[in-house]
């Protein structure tokens, strides 16, 4: 993710933390525990647009699941940058880890 995104991160925690009124270490648990909040939603979405609940019938899309992942994503992300405020470097290197990891894993290319 490019820099700017994180930028737009970064102003987002700033303005939770000026309207939040928790000590730093509950603030930490309530934003990642959000992330389990929004995975809800994720699959609540998945089952409406499966109509797999008798009672609710289609009660969502595809693209309502697209929108409940991004604020997985999103809420994921203000959470690491509200407990390291190098976020953006530590996703990176993770993310260049997995990667490597599972092209190595898939042996060299023909």
């Amino acid at each position: 993710m490019d820099s700017a995104t994180w930028t737009t991160i970064k102003r987002l925690v700033e303005w939770l933390d000026a309207h939040n009124t928790h000590s730093p270490e509950l603030t930490r648990l309530l934003r990642v525990l959000k992330i389990q909040e929004e995975a809800g939603e994720v699959a609540e979405a998945i089952h409406g647009a499966m109509g797999s609940n008798p009672r609710k019938g289609a009660s969502h899309t595809w693209t309502d699941v697209e929108k409940e992942l991004c604020d997985v994503i999103l809420t994921s992300m203000v959470s690491l940058a509200t407990i390291n405020p190098d976020a953006q470097k530590l996703f990176e290197y993770h993310l260049n880890r997995v990667a490597e990891r599972s092209l190595d894993a898939a042996g060299p290319t023909a």
